[in-house]
């Protein structure tokens, strides 16, 4: 009975699904590769693959044109039957019959900028056409390398050498996605993964989405990197040249313009190759485009190529894209990528309205086991064949997932990496059992050595032990860290439990106690490496510090979807510190100034006296119309960026050994990132907060500002920090008002501005304030260039910075170095 059944569900199978395959080539036998293969006046179609196969499935026996369409080839109908199993339909393609354009003499009767101008002026309505529907999609994800090198930096590269042949080459990542869409211009989108394969992780997900895949033409810019200017944009003769190559006529006696695009400046963010008009519609009929990566400020990406064909439905007159592919080739550190995403759309039902409880905040969805699709089930469904590399890349991957996956794999991988070498007491150690996901880490010696006035050279060394859980992506974990100080002559040790058990509310509980050295600024604004230079090779010695032995609590969890709630107990003892050396490696008649950030040269007189207090902090962060995608292992949280962020917070300080100590104090911020089209993107960070029953509070507690007497910059941006301002000048226990203001203009600016260029650099203007009572306001204005460096590595940036605070107080120029916050 059992094998009756299972005889009869193929059958049934055989029955609903028609099938043709075939190869398609050129004339001399060569493959043709992304060739859009469809059912005529249907949405129902494919693209062959990089050896020219292709599969075509209907969903029953049925007599129809098969269209096969490829740029710079004529376009082949061919009747066919389908019937209830597999047939193979090979077809060669002769090459487009294309009339060559007469050369233009005169730029303003160019017969390129008609079509253009054209087809911008008909860009809404062809948008319009297309502009909600519902659609099944695939995705298919490749990454390979090649030539790896053994070693990065003097150091082993050996992460993915069983994925490689014997020249270092292979294929890193191959994924694919099944989906259902609605979609409804320009942004909503409600997207059901129903099956989704990552080669070598049954349990993984791929990331290949529709939402990653909309870059749409008519649209003015694409959104990568930085916002690209389409070429039939508003403003696209601002940005663009045009060429008519020539026109040919594709099996509907439509007209295509083959027109060349090329950058009026090859510094800005504008694609260069080819797109093709429809003549009387003015709609796209298929694009052909590609951009170099500085151009989208992203330097280890060499190219990225974008390809879009559109058929035409001539039962309802409209042109729909049905296949796109999307190609780079990147490289850093002599590591060699290229990759390849392919795109199909298929059975599009187009709305003239949709219900508004369509569209909700989550954009992504997966149905139950997804990821546990049969291989059978992937046969069946995938419009685009495998190739033979990727054939063999699922098989060659699922014989090392089972390997890996064994105990004793993954015992004798431990064995090797586990052992203790010579260097291990002073670089570092891991002991891991990859089996029970766990892992011990001792960080060494040398990753915490610095300098400072008050413990003098202070080594700095951590143990912890983790565990994870993979198909959850929870952990839990315990870490002692340790820090002696060589002039103090003292050892302090603190620990901290985090436990984060749920991913989809984001729920994480937080333990620590111990005694630290900690900055008067709870923000560390000045960084170990960073002090340690300017002290001994400068006698700068910015940091200020307090001893802090304390014990806490804090809880976090999103409360409902874009609310998140972070609640923290409090209780510490803080004592006041002093010098205690004046060691300097470049010798001087400088004094050090003393270790109390108000009276630099009072050695005697601490800023604050010994007290303890207990504090309760609760912070919320509230992401306005926050969008998400829903996976089986966690949410994750999209913030839409038409919204600003909020937080608000709360802070009591009770319990004190001394009233004084105690106060209220209420706080709010809002942080917002505007995208100004192509000219550059706007940031703002504003603060402000009220203290209340805080006349006599400690130091520790005020509200301090972010300041920097050091002129290094460590940020990506300046949204949290005065270049100028002295780390404690304007301190307050009473109102203040932060402000902080940045546009980046992405290269708008500077990619016109001749020899500037050169530079591939982007201009940005600063605004920054504070105010508080009884002060006059502080301000600075800044003009930098972000994005400096040498070839691919742009890591640095430089700002000048003019303050006022009661007049003009200074200027001065910030050198941005972004890769100390990761050495710190």
């Amino acid at each position: 009975m059992k094998i009756i059944t299972i005889l009869f569900l193929v059958l049934f199978s055989q029955l609903n699904f028609a099938q043709i395959k075939g190869t398609v080539t050129d004339e001399k036998g060569n493959p043709l590769p992304f060739v859009s293969v469809f059912i005529d006046n249907t949405y129902i179609g494919t693209t062959t693959n990089e050896q020219g196969q292709y599969e075509l499935r209907v969903k029953k026996p049925t007599k129809n044109m098969v269209v096969f369409q490829n740029l710079g080839f004529k376009t082949k109908k061919i009747k066919f039957v389908f019937e209830s199993y597999m047939q193979t339909l090979d077809v060669q393609l002769l090459e487009e019959n294309i009339t060559i354009n007469e050369v233009v003499i005169d730029s303003k009767s160019n017969p390129a900028n008609e079509v253009i101008k054209n087809a911008i002026d008909n860009r809404k309505e062809n948008s319009k056409q297309t502009s909600k529907y519902t659609a099944d999609f695939y995705s298919r994800g490749i990454f390979k390398i090649k030539d790896a090198p053994k070693k990065i930096l003097g150091q082993k590269f050996d992460f993915f050498d069983e994925m490689l042949d014997s020249t270092r080459s292979g294929i890193l990542y191959l994924s694919e996605t099944v989906s259902r869409i609605t979609f409804q211009k320009p942004d909503k989108l409600k997207e059901t993964i129903v099956a989704s394969k990552v080669s070598g992780n049954d349990n993984g997900y791929s990331f290949n989405t529709a939402a990653s895949a909309n870059f749409d033409f008519y649209e003015n810019y694409l959104q990568f990197q930085v916002n690209v200017v389409s070429p039939i944009a508003d403003n696209a003769f601002n940005y663009y040249k045009y060429k008519l190559e020539g026109t040919f006529f594709d099996d509907n006696k439509k007209q295509i313009n083959k027109i060349k695009v090329t950058p009026k400046r090859i510094t800005e963010p504008v694609m260069e190759g080819y797109i093709y008009i429809v003549d009387d519609s003015w709609a796209i009929y298929a694009v052909d485009l590609k951009i170099k990566g500085d151009q989208m400020q992203t330097p280890a990406l060499n190219t990225l190529a974008l390809k879009q064909s559109f058929n035409y439905n001539s039962r309802n007159k409209t042109w729909v894209k049905n296949t796109q592919t999307l190609d780079f080739v990147a490289g850093l550190l002599g590591v060699n990528l290229s990759g390849r995403f392919t795109y199909v759309y298929n059975n599009y039902i187009f709305e003239t309205k949709f219900d508004k409880k369509i569209f909700s905040r989550e954009v992504v969805s997966f149905e139950n086991e997804a990821n546990k699709k049969e291989n059978s089930f992937w046969d069946k469904i995938r419009p685009v064949p495998l190739t033979a590399e990727e054939s063999t890349d699922y098989f060659k991957k699922d014989l090392l997932q089972t390997k890996k996956k064994s105990k004793v794999y993954l015992d004798s991988i431990d064995g090797k990496g586990n052992k203790f070498g010579f260097s291990d007491p002073i670089m570092g150690y891991t002991y891991k059992n990859s089996f029970q996901k766990w892992e011990f880490k001792y960080d060494g010696l040398l990753k915490g050595f610095h300098f400072n006035t008050v413990q003098g050279w202070t080594l700095y060394s951590a143990l912890s032990y983790t565990k994870t859980d993979e198909d959850k992506r929870t952990f839990s974990g315990i870490k002692a860290n340790f820090d002696f100080g060589f002039a103090e002559k003292k050892l302090r040790t603190n620990w901290c439990y985090v436990n984060k058990f749920s991913n989809q509310n984001q729920s994480e509980i937080k333990v620590s106690a111990g005694s630290t050295v900690a900055q008067f600024n709870s923000n560390n604004p000045i960084s170990n490496v960073v002090n340690s230079v300017s002290t001994l090779f400068f006698k700068n010695n910015f940091i200020k510090l307090y001893e802090n032995n304390f014990a806490d609590i804090s809880f976090k969890r999103e409360v409902t979807n874009g609310f998140l709630v972070t609640a923290t107990v409090n209780y510490s003892e803080r004592k006041p510190l002093f010098n205690t050396t004046d060691f300097a490696i470049i010798k001087s008649d400088d004094l050090y100034t003393s270790n109390n950030p108000l009276l630099a040269f009072n050695n005697l007189i601490p800023v604050i006296n010994k007290h303890n207090l207990a504090k309760v902090t609760v912070i919320t962060r509230i992401n306005f119309a926050q969008e998400y995608w829903s996976r089986p292992d966690g949410k994750f949280n999209l913030p839409n960026e038409k919204y600003p962020t909020l937080y608000i917070g709360y802070e009591k300080g009770f319990a004190g050994n001394n009233k004084q100590y105690e106060f209220d104090h209420i706080n709010a911020r809002l942080t917002y990132d505007i995208t100004l089209g192509n000219k550059g993107n706007l940031a703002m960070n504003i603060k402000g907060g009220k203290f209340y029953n805080a006349t006599g509070i400690s130091f520790v507690d005020y509200k301090h500002f972010n300041g920097n007497q050091t002129h290094i910059g460590q940020a990506d941006r300046y949204l949290n920090v005065f270049n100028l301002l002295p780390y404690y000048a304007n301190s307050t226990n009473d109102s203040y008002i932060e402000s902080h203001f940045e546009h980046d203009d992405k290269g708008y600016l500077m990619n016109k501005i001749p020899l500037l260029n050169k530079l591939k650099s982007t201009m940005v203007l600063g605004y920054h304030s504070i105010l508080i009572p009884k002060k006059s306001p502080y301000h600075e204005f800044t003009v930098g260039l972000d994005n400096l460096g040498f070839g691919k590595f742009k890591i640095f940036r430089v700002d000048y910075v003019r303050s006022y605070q009661n007049g003009y107080q200074g200027d001065g120029v910030v050198f941005g170095l972004k890769f100390l916050n990761v050495l710190d």
